[in-house]
């Protein structure tokens, strides 16, 4: 019995694997690095939204401060009033530069100005009441150029005559300490 033998012929070109093997060991390092590129960027993109998000909320936080500030100038201010004087056209009270809390950053600035009279307030009887008007601005300021300006508008009852000097207001309430 012959034995036969069967040889199969490959097509020119052709391979068992599709390209030769030193080829296929640089493709793979190629890919490692191209996935490792990509995971730094996206480590370094992350690093970088943590610390703008912080800085965000460190800059509201001193926003926050600083309106603080000018509200604790509007208290006092009020706490003041009876040292503003009740004249039309008289130049506005100044108190410039307070620190908040001795040593700290927060500071406010206050102008307090007399606007005018109201007559015939509701409820006064034979007009002896009038209402002075004031008005208050207060900027308050803290670190990294942080800032914040309130406006307030405050009616104080007195008895017909205070506004024309012939009575003093005096204090107004205690203040605040």
């Amino acid at each position: 019995m012959t034995r036969l033998r069967l040889h199969t012929t490959r097509p020119p070109g052709r391979s068992p694997r599709s390209q030769p093997p030193n080829q296929q060991r640089g493709a793979a390092l190629v890919v490692g690095l191209i996935l490792l590129v990509i995971l730094t960027m996206l480590a370094l993109t992350g690093t970088n939204t943590s610390r703008t998000e912080l800085v965000m909320a460190q800059n509201e936080q001193f926003r926050k401060n600083a309106a603080l500030a000018a509200s604790a100038g509007i208290e006092r201010a009020i706490g003041a009033l009876g040292a503003v004087p009740a004249v039309p056209g008289a130049a506005p009270t100044l108190v410039e530069n307070v620190a908040l809390v001795p040593g700290e950053a927060e500071r406010y600035t206050t102008t307090s100005r007399y606007v005018g009279d109201e007559m015939n307030l509701p409820q006064s009887s034979a007009n002896r009441f009038i209402g002075l008007h004031y008005e208050i601005t207060s900027d308050g300021t803290s670190v990294r150029d942080a800032n914040d300006r309130l406006v307030q508008g405050i009616m104080v009852v007195t008895t017909s005559g205070g506004a024309a000097g012939e009575q003093s207001m005096g204090q107004i309430g205690t203040g605040l300490p």
